[in-house]
């Protein structure tokens, strides 16, 4: 398979890196690889390490960037199997333990992963509720669907694809598991379209889109292993090193902002003559508000429509 993808924010993430010479680098959601790409081509000299947790994004990245993975004592690509929750922990194992000078994060679900019918991601395509990126683990959607309780159905609709009529949908399905398990994403489909009102459906785009987003997350953690490789990425980096990250969903960038600001702002007690180095902010903000696709990107590739971009510096 190849993992073809077109990258959004391609420029302003890594231009806003200021790559140099020599420096180690982290592409925390490698997918196709095409920011990866463009930051080894600004680089004469320096690493970047690669992480996905989908078995797919890494199969294809060793045949099509199989030259930049030679030799393999000095190569410029280094791919890492695994969710970028783990960032700290395999930058140990692979000996880079003086920290890194840049990382940058593009979420979500990338390109082939949709086109892939058989991932079920897709409410597009027929295929069995699985919406895992790592297939290695347990836990898939058609798992989530058929198990969960009414309630907990509805929580997970509404908190992650702020979807209005989670109870509905909760309950329909609740009720339709009872006589046979809901297996393939065109069943989940027709129990969305049924339990949400007529006048609804016809607005808002794809009926089903929210709760596919909410089961997607939900699936994957994608929530809580964001705000957990984010905290280790402000650790690793080295002073002046910065971190860009592309957010798609509003949950995503709430996160990001939280924590930029959790480490760029201090409040110091009054009449404190000096600000001790333990008050003193972790990070500054590169931009205050997101970076957001331009107009010809806008026009080029619709996945960009939501993207934002946000960018901070170690200190």
């Amino acid at each position: 398979m190849t993992f073809k993808h077109k990258s959004v924010l391609l420029h302003e993430t890594i231009d806003n890196l200021n790559p140099t010479d020599g420096g180690l680098y982290v592409d925390a959601t490698f997918g196709g690889g095409g920011h990866a790409k463009y930051l080894l081509s600004k680089l004469q000299r320096g690493t970047v390490i690669g992480f996905d947790q989908d078995e797919y994004a890494i199969e294809s990245a060793k045949s099509t960037f199989a030259d930049l993975m030679q030799p393999t004592s000095d190569p410029k690509l280094i791919m890492v199997h695994a969710n970028f929750s783990h960032l700290a922990e395999n930058l140990v194992k692979l000996g880079f333990t003086d920290g890194i000078d840049g990382i940058y994060y593009d979420l979500g679900v990338s390109s082939p992963q949709f086109d892939q019918a058989d991932r079920g991601f897709s409410y597009r395509y027929n295929a069995r509720l699985d919406m895992r990126m790592d297939q290695s683990q347990p836990i898939d959607a058609y798992t989530l669907v058929n198990t969960l309780s009414q309630k907990e159905l509805a929580d997970l609709l509404y908190q992650y694809g702020d979807e209005k009529f989670s109870r509905q949908i909760a309950r329909l399905i609740v009720e339709r598991r009872q006589s046979a398990p809901i297996t393939t994403t065109f069943e989940l489909v027709d129990v969305i379209k049924a339990a949400i009102p007529a006048r609804a459906r016809r607005t808002g785009g794809h009926p089903a889109k929210k709760s596919f987003q909410a089961l997607r997350v939900a699936v994957n953690h994608e929530l809580d292993v964001l705000q957990t490789s984010l905290e280790e990425a402000i650790k690793v980096l080295k002073p002046g090193g910065r971190i860009s990250v592309i957010t798609f969903q509003s949950h995503e960038d709430k996160i990001v902002k939280r924590i930029f600001k959790k480490y760029s702002e201090v409040e110091v007690p009054r009449g404190m003559p000096v600000i001790p180095a333990d008050l003193k902010p972790t990070l500054k903000l590169v931009n205050r508000k997101p970076i957001v696709a331009s107009a010809a990107e806008l026009a080029e590739n619709n996945r960009s429509h939501s993207a934002k971009l946000r960018v901070a510096e170690k200190l």
